[in-house]
């Protein structure tokens, strides 16, 4: 028994440090990579205030269950009482680990933005959620959600043909892993002295206590 927990001590310390590395980057090398403006950089447009003291930095896949459960539910609730009111805003970064299909909506989201209907189409996608890996994601039904959300047709379906967000896509999940993204939905809450990750839909009072403590 004592030789398990000899073994289990460096672990558990291992677990800690990384924890704080996290957190609290101690590095040179470290500070670069969570500076504010290199964790909201090549992300969705700024939803709220740019000066909003509190940012969330979500990273979510089209195609995720507690994605989709967190939107519907948990953010309107944070959009009403602290996105609006210029408390906190919000900017979504693409962490398609759901395959290909999550990859093409994420493009699809960026050629919307080309229009300037970023979050239009965002909550459009959401708003037509179908389940993971089930096949709602196609060229036609992403189509029918630009109609939807009044896009000029042509110029959206040149920029999916064109793949002309593949690579920004690709990049975004790749700086997530980095970071130590590795599920959906997370989040990185952060004012200008700390950093709170959110792993999962967590319930509302977690972000509450979170804005709170920032």
């Amino acid at each position: 028994m004592t030789k398990i927990y000899l073994l289990a001590i460096p672990v558990i310390i291992g677990i800690i440090t990384g924890m704080f590395m996290v957190f609290f980057p101690e590095t040179e090398n470290d500070s670069k990579l969570f500076t504010a403006t290199k964790l909201i950089n090549n992300g969705s447009p700024i939803l709220g205030e740019s000066n909003a003291p509190i940012t969330i930095l979500e990273w979510g896949d089209y195609q995720c269950t507690f994605c989709y459960k967190f939107h519907e539910n948990t953010l309107d609730i944070i959009y009403e009482d602290y996105i609006k009111t210029g408390k906190v805003k919000l900017v979504f970064k693409d962490f398609p680990l759901n395959g290909p299909d999550s990859l093409l909506a994420a493009e699809a989201s960026y050629c919307a933005n080309d229009q300037e209907k970023y979050w239009e189409y965002h909550d459009e996608l959401y708003k037509n959620w179908g389940g993971e890996r089930t096949g709602w994601i196609t060229r036609e039904t992403l189509e029918k959600f630009a109609v939807s959300t009044n896009l000029d047709i042509e110029e959206f379906n040149k920029c999916l043909n064109d793949k002309k967000y593949q690579d920004k896509v690709i990049a975004l999940h790749e700086f997530g892993k980095e970071i130590g993204i590795d599920a959906t939905p997370s989040f990185l809450v952060f004012n200008d002295q700390k950093i709170i990750k959110i792993r999962g839909n967590q319930p509302l009072e977690v972000f509450l206590k979170t804005f709170d403590e920032l």
